[in-house]
């Protein structure tokens, strides 16, 4: 009887599916049973990403060959024939567009001569002492919960002609903060800050969030050649955040996340010709503001790794921080800055855009952002490809003199040799400076509201 080969007999054997999948959002990740019906993981989804209404939670992957590396929404009808193929599923918000406000029954149209109408034009509502809405009080008034960015939640009652800024402004003023990059977000949706309360049929009681839309400030990138190269330069953004500026201007495209892509002539001086305008440029700029609404910030949330960075969760701790009073930190910074490998234009430039927002407090924590952990939410690619590239992202918050206390070990770090600063965010000085390299040098910051 013919021996029948153990070897061969184990790799006949099917492969084992995992019992567990893990479900991703943002920076957070969970460990979840894996199922096969499509409704039971929407309500895991749910669960767990409480922040994302059900009817706006997707689903996608990348892990398929079909895929084509890009993230692919996976529908209902096509969850249980591709589940076993996968590790891991990236939870995502669809995008929801505003909520119409509710109009007069008699909204819609105006007359024209002849009877005519035209569509989309509302009149003047008539003043019968009704408007409309569905109304749980009769005196014109209606009390909201405010849920602001600490999490916090600040009853108020306003009326319902009210603006919806009127809201922010109180959110805004409850919070310490200036109104001008919060949202307000009721049912999953924005709410325009134009509109009143009441058109959008809030009833008493009911919960509007309250996130602010933070700012990735002035990120430039330079390129030197040490001679005349035609460069691309491909910049990709995850969808935490999405570009508010562009300069010089190219149009954004639309993948897993934007991403914007230059084609420029360096020369030796270290100015740039952009192909497409025909600028002569300095430098590349770019900023982008936080997609708070699909990924919001939990205001429990611990602080974060080192390692790791979100633009929308981003967080300084006492442990990986540097807190210096407003008086010392420009001299602060600009040591920091040149051991980073920023020449003296860059220090400059960096330093007076940021010092308006930095002079608004009396301490400031401070921290460098590791280039790896930076590169996975705005991708650098360039063709042909740099010797060296230098990218370097601050994190900073205002500090108020009591609060002090709790930041004694990021005071003492104030104190170090600023050098370290080039361990934390992988900076190889001597190349960074070689001119016979082709390098590429980039900074940025945000404050952290």
């Amino acid at each position: 009887m013919p021996k029948v080969s153990k070897k061969k007999t184990e790799t006949n054997l099917p492969k084992q599916i995992p019992k567990l999948l893990v479900l991703k959002h943002g920076q957070k990740r969970v460990m979840v049973n894996r199922l096969k019906s499509y409704a039971l993981m929407l309500d895991n989804a749910c669960k767990h990403f409480p922040t994302i209404p059900r009817d706006a939670v997707t689903f996608q992957t990348n892990q398929l060959d079909i895929c084509e590396g890009h993230y692919v929404d996976i529908t209902a009808e096509t969850w249980d024939k591709v589940i076993d193929l996968l590790t891991s599923v990236e939870v995502t918000r669809a995008e929801i567009p505003l909520p119409v406000p509710l109009l007069p029954s008699n909204a819609g149209a105006i007359s024209l001569p002849g009877n005519q109408s035209a569509a989309g034009s509302a009149p003047q509502p008539e003043d019968n002492g009704h408007d409309g809405l569905s109304r749980s009080s009769t005196d014109g008034k209606v009390m909201v919960q405010l849920v602001l960015p600490s999490g916090d939640i600040v009853s108020v009652t306003v009326k319902r002609a009210a603006r919806v800024q009127k809201l922010v402004d109180i959110a805004a003023r409850k919070s310490g903060s200036c109104p001008t990059n919060y949202m307000a977000v009721w049912l999953g949706s924005r709410l325009h800050h134009e509109n009143s309360i009441g058109s959008y049929g809030i009833e008493d009681g009911e919960f509007i969030n309250f996130w602010i839309q933070q700012v990735g400030g002035k990120p430039v990138i330079y390129l030197y050649s040490p001679s005349d190269i035609d460069v691309s330069v491909k910049l990709s953004l995850s969808p935490e955040w999405s570009f508010s500026a562009i300069y010089p201007f190219v149009t954004p495209k639309q993948e897993y996340g934007q991403h914007v892509e230059w084609n420029v002539r360096t020369h030796q001086d270290g100015n740039l010709t952009e192909k497409n305008s025909g600028l002569d440029i300095s430098y590349l700029f770019w900023e982008a503001k936080t997609n708070s609404d699909a990924f919001p910030r939990s205001p429990a949330s611990e602080p974060q790794s080192v390692g790791v960075f979100s633009p929308t969760s981003s967080t300084l701790g006492d442990a990986d921080s540097i807190v210096v009073s407003v008086d010392e930190v420009t001299i602060y910074l600009d040591k920091s800055l040149k051991a980073l490998g920023l020449h003296t234009e860059a220090r400059t430039s960096f330093i007076t855009y940021w010092l308006p927002s930095i002079l608004k407090h009396e301490y400031i924590a401070l921290r460098f952002v590791p280039q790896p952990a930076y590169e996975r939410t705005a991708s650098l690619s360039i063709s042909p490809q740099p010797d060296v590239v230098t990218r370097v992202f601050m994190l900073f918050r205002g500090i108020c003199k009591e609060h002090l206390t709790d930041w004694s070990n990021a005071q003492m770090q104030a104190e170090k040799d600023v050098g370290w600063w080039a361990d934390v965010v992988g900076v190889d000085l001597s190349r960074a400076s070689d001119m016979a390299l082709f390098r590429v040098l980039e900074w940025g910051g945000m404050e952290v509201l």
